[in-house]
């Protein structure tokens, strides 16, 4: 039987203009790290006569990022954010991730921080925050 937990899941992003070079993010929420919902895949409309029609159509790929209050990758989103902040423009980042329970990588392109929350929500403990960053596409490959 195979394992298929998170804890060795790598997710590296990368943002030129922002940063020195690559970072791992680490310091993951305690339910989840990331996710990516279910994007479409095909533009469809019916006709009046029952006759289905298809098109492809390129879709934004958003993925949302939870860190622990305390993760040291929150200085990596904040950054991020004052950047664009203080020029008045966006920075786009590249990203990996790496599932070696499944074999698999995602590289990740043309990402831009759509989603930032400043600071963690304040209850008996700091709540993790909450990023997103929007893909403009990805691409699936097998992994060693």
């Amino acid at each position: 039987m195979g394992s298929v937990g998170a804890a060795d899941i790598v997710l590296t992003l990368n943002i030129p203009l922002v940063l020195t070079g690559p970072v791992q993010i680490q310091g993951f929420a305690t339910d989840e790290a990331f996710d990516i919902p279910a994007i479409k895949s095909a533009e469809i409309m019916m006709g009046v006569d029952g006759i289905l029609s298809a098109g492809f159509v390129f879709v934004p790929i958003p993925q949302q990022i939870s860190l622990q209050a305390d993760s040291a990758s929150c200085a990596i989103f904040d950054a991020w954010w004052t950047q664009q902040q203080s020029t008045r423009t966006t920075y786009q980042a590249s990203g990996l991730i790496k599932m070696p329970q499944i074999a698999t990588k995602y590289t990740l392109v043309q990402g831009t921080l759509t989603g930032y929350k400043p600071i963690p929500h304040a209850k008996r403990l700091l709540q993790p925050r909450n990023f997103e960053i929007t893909w403009g596409g990805f691409a699936p490959s097998p992994s060693s």
